[in-house]
């Protein structure tokens, strides 16, 4: 195919792909974020103790993260569908296992490591760095804003179907019927594969001089990726200190299950319009700029949920408050990244970056459990969370990036 003919199949081809990454995202992210719904019935039915269950689902967060950038360089050596075909096997084998086990340490195994490994092989460093190399750069955050907005309407329609599928066939049956939905989106990988119509002749550049470690060695010594580091760790802690504890947060409060199963579902709701979003605004406007603000605006609700009343309105408007940037971060500083490296080892050093972003997410899930086991609430974690977001929002300012040129953009 030569470069004509392939810029010719792009305006259509680059949307079929970048949807088919998003529909793998429904499935990946879906059942990930609402593991929190399982919480109560794990500790109902094995008398593990909600510390026991949320440091499972912290060794998750932390496996999540861990697997990007091993995912991610696996990813630019053997390509992109045989990453993603083993991430939704072993999805589906660790929710089909997690009802055999009744011991901490077991569900470390199938929620820690299995689960978690699944899904975060078949996520953001390995999809959106698949479709920015093969669309033009002018799409490219479009496109990660979009396959951003399949993981938050994963969220939005497994939240609810799983609740209610708890309520009706049980927590183990709801599982397994993650796990065969998990199997059910492997055809969708089919047009990821390499040399798929829209790969665009200009988005195939050389790799740089040193190959991969030296492009890691040089990322890791630049100061604005380290700044960017310290943002998404603080964005990790927020999002699965809510995800695992949101379910627990809603029962102190004297309100029935289903409160935190549509508030769930209202912030991948209110997140499929915050990634378009911030899609369309890092085209337009410096990603740092967005990052910054949206990292300040989630310290501000948090401190506007600790004023209010603790009603069902209060914990819907909170969900769709933050649900706006919940992932919708992930845009920017993917665009930050590729801006600052270029795109042939977005995947990796993208993966490193959401690294940084779960071992927050592992303080995050881990310390609310302390926190409820100890303390009997999680008033400290919220004001944790309210300062790691102010902090997280000044850090975005000192990034290098260039200014958007918006000729050039149109």
């Amino acid at each position: 195919m030569n470069a004509q003919s392939s810029t010719r199949s792009g305006p259509s081809a680059w949307l079929w792909l970048t949807l088919a990454a998003a529909s793998i995202m429904v499935v990946t992210m879906g059942s990930r974020q609402s593991l929190g719904l399982f919480v109560s019935p794990l500790n109902t039915a094995t008398g593990l103790g909600i510390a026991s269950i949320s440091f499972a689902m912290a060794i998750g967060q932390f496996m999540w993260g861990a697997v990007q950038p091993v995912a991610g360089a696996l990813s630019e050596r053997y390509g992109p569908a045989p990453v993603l075909a083993a991430g939704l096997v072993v999805l589906a084998l660790g929710n089909a296992l997690t009802p055999f086990m009744d011991s901490t340490w077991g569900l470390c195994l199938t929620i820690g490591v299995l689960t978690a490994a699944g899904s975060g092989a078949g996520s953001f460093s390995v999809l959106i760095g698949a479709v920015a190399q093969r669309i033009p750069a002018e799409r490219r955050g479009m496109a990660s804003g979009i396959i951003n907005a399949g993981g938050s309407f994963g969220q939005f329609i497994f939240a609810p179907i799983l609740q209610g599928l708890i309520l009706a066939v049980g927590w183990m049956g709801a599982m397994w019927s993650l796990a065969l939905v998990s199997l059910a989106a492997l055809p969708l990988i089919r047009v990821l594969r390499p040399g798929t119509p829209a790969v665009h002749a200009a988005a195939q550049a050389p790799a740089p001089p040193g190959g991969l470690r030296t492009a890691v060695r040089e990322a890791l010594r630049d100061r604005s990726y380290l700044l960017l580091h310290a943002g998404f760790f603080t964005c990790g802690f927020h999002i699965a200190f809510l995800v695992t504890h949101l379910p627990g947060e809603v029962d102190l409060c004297g309100l029935p299950a289903t409160v935190a199963s549509w508030s769930l579902a209202i912030i991948g709701a209110a997140n499929i319009f915050g990634s378009l979003l911030a899609g369309w605004w890092v085209q337009r406007y410096r990603s740092k700029m967005v990052l910054f603000w949206m990292y300040a605006s989630r310290a501000l609700l948090v401190l506007i949920y600790l004023a209010a009343p603790k009603t069902e309105l209060t914990f819907y408007l909170f969900a769709a408050g933050l649900g706006f940037t919940w992932l919708a971060t992930v845009p920017p500083t993917a665009g930050v990244v590729g801006k600052l490296f270029g795109t042939r080892y977005l995947a990796t050093l993208f993966g490193l970056t959401l690294l940084s972003h779960q071992i927050g997410g592992f303080l995050g899930a881990w310390l609310g459990g302390v926190a409820i086991t100890e303390l009997g609430s999680y008033d400290a974690m919220w004001w944790i969370d309210a300062g790691l977001a102010a902090i997280a929002a000044l850090c975005n300012l000192p990034i290098r990036e260039e200014k958007i040129v918006r000729a050039a953009t149109a």
